[in-house]
């Protein structure tokens, strides 16, 4: 195999991480959609619904299983990991003017543990995981504001 190629995984946090309400993370659009399928139209709440299922809460729950996860990937001998970093974990509500120190030191954690193995993070800064009250103040993506 060619010493360049980039062997590895990659994922979405709204499709992994899990720990939607944990350590001052807010919500996102993705908090408050009930997965879509073959024949069943995607549903998109304004709030969450108490006992609703939601699949990005729990997601594969990297949040608490990273170092396990992150283990498994050097098992396999990925060179790379693609992940996407969730707005609403660093900056809760979107637009804040502060960023979430515990949403920060997540993610430190996570590089950290990648560079021990040898794995080169590459990160998407946004994969479809609007805040939810960036959704509820512009209206989402259409807007010019936050495009």
């Amino acid at each position: 195999m060619d010493s360049n190629f980039l062997w590895g995984g990659a994922s979405a946090a709204n499709q992994y991480e899990g720990g939607y309400n944990l350590d001052g993370r807010g919500l996102s659009i993705n908090d408050v959609e009930l997965g879509a399928g073959h024949g069943k139209i995607r549903e998109i709440h304004e709030y969450v619904h108490k006992d609703t299922y939601y699949p990005s809460h729990i997601a594969t729950d990297f949040y608490h299983h990273y170092q396990e996860d992150i283990d498994l990937m050097a098992e396999m001998g990925f060179k790379c990991f693609r992940m996407s970093i969730a707005w609403s974990r660093i900056f809760p509500n979107g637009d804040d003017l502060e960023c979430n120190e515990a949403g920060l030191e997540f993610y430190d954690k996570i590089f950290d543990e990648l560079i021990k193995y040898g794995i080169e993070p590459i990160v998407t800064l946004h994969h479809f995981e609007l805040p939810l009250s960036l959704v509820k103040k512009y209206g989402g993506m259409e807007k010019s504001k936050i495009s």
